[in-house]
């Protein structure tokens, strides 16, 4: 197998599928979480956190995917998952804001 720069191709493509797999653990957890009226300020600023953590690293992890030409399905792919953690860390973000002005936010149908 062709080693790329200081990871081997198979090495990105590992965790690409890892954080792939993170990210839809989370797009199922958050929601559920924030859901909970019960939730306190402290842990919705920590998940948001956790998320703007994730979303900077599966962004660098894009940008090396990038910079070493991988296929652009590949390219989509981390692009995607790049999207997700941005509308989770949106959707916190909305929680957090309601949570300082005191309302509960609203289920939108």
């Amino acid at each position: 197998m062709k080693r790329v720069g200081f990871c081997g191709v198979t090495d990105w493509l590992d965790i690409l599928k890892e954080q792939a797999k993170t990210g839809a653990e989370m797009a199922r957890e958050v929601p559920a979480t924030l859901a909970n009226p019960d939730i306190s300020r402290d842990q919705v600023k920590k998940l948001f956190a956790a998320l703007e953590q994730q979303a900077e690293f599966v962004e660098k992890l894009r940008q090396v995917l990038e910079a070493n030409d991988f296929e652009p399905e590949v390219l989509v792919a981390a692009e995607k998952l790049e999207d997700r953690y941005a509308e989770l860390a949106a959707s916190v973000a909305e929680r957090l804001k309601a949570m300082r002005g005191g309302s509960a936010p609203t289920r939108r149908q």
